[in-house]
């Protein structure tokens, strides 16, 4: 008998970012919320506005619109806690989207921190977000990383102690929220549920077609899987039930999306 045969590939720089990532973040006390959202309106109106003019607005941007509205509402929901016990609250919503592009051919979802996002229009978030999609710089950030991850384990990991060594320069940096997303990557509804260096974070799921009883008649509805996740060392419950069922209100509501489609 001989042994099977075996591929051995190098471990990638960007993989040792992740490892470092999901290292630090662990150590937080974050709890995750399972929720379930009906986009029906929202994709409905998404492809009126496709038919008007030709163009697709982004999914990430109307999430990361209504994200960033509702955190004017409950603004503690960005705080960090630094190494003093001190809760430093922002009143900027930076929101760091996962954007997916491509690197040297091959798709990759890559961070980028959407500045202000609660003093943005809905169609000035999206512009940012294809604007960088299209940007040639990703190759050379992608670069850039590399040389970062390429440094011993124990300075990488410095990296990821930011919001709690300083804030502000971790705001600067990687921004106040997260929007991440394992939906783009497939189809149907699902969860994603990770640790996050942020103290809120949304994970965007799946999109499944269920029926559901509207006005007292069965009918077709899109729902979204979305995970929140919040670090409760720094939040309470209350707020946090709060912030999810405002935020829960706009999406299903179209907020920033026009007027309702006659039908």
């Amino acid at each position: 008998m001989t042994d099977s045969e075996e591929q051995v590939v190098r471990f990638s720089p960007r993989r040792r970012g992740t490892v470092d990532y999901m290292r630090m973040a662990g150590r937080r006390s974050n709890i995750h919320g399972l929720v379930e959202v009906d986009v029906t309106e929202a994709r409905r109106r998404i492809r009126r506005i496709e038919e008007q003019t030709g163009e697709r607005l982004s999914f990430t941007a109307f999430l990361t619109f209504c994200l960033a509205a509702t955190l004017d509402d409950e603004p503690t929901l960005q705080a960090y806690r630094d190494w003093r016990g001190r809760v430093h609250v922002f009143d900027d919503v930076d929101v760091n989207v996962l954007v997916e592009t491509s690197v040297d051919g091959d798709p990759i979802g890559v961070p980028h921190v959407v500045k202000a996002a609660n003093r943005r229009s809905l169609r000035s978030v999206h512009n940012e977000i294809r604007s960088v999609q299209q940007s040639p710089d990703f190759a050379r950030q992608s670069r850039m990383e590399s040389a970062f991850f390429g440094l011993p384990g124990v300075i990488r990991r410095q990296m990821w102690r930011l919001p709690q060594l300083s804030p502000r320069r971790w705001k600067n940096l990687a921004g106040t929220v997260a929007v991440t997303s394992v939906g783009m990557f497939g189809t149907g509804g699902g969860w994603g549920v990770s640790p996050t260096n942020y103290t809120l974070q949304l994970t965007v799921g799946g999109i499944a077609t269920k029926p559901a009883l509207v006005d007292g008649e069965l009918a077709t509805r899109e729902y979204l899987s979305l995970t929140v996740t919040f670090d409760h060392d720094v939040v309470d419950g209350a707020p946090a039930a709060r912030f999810v069922d405002r935020l829960r209100e706009r999406i299903e509501s179209a907020h920033g999306l026009g007027a309702p489609e006659e039908r």
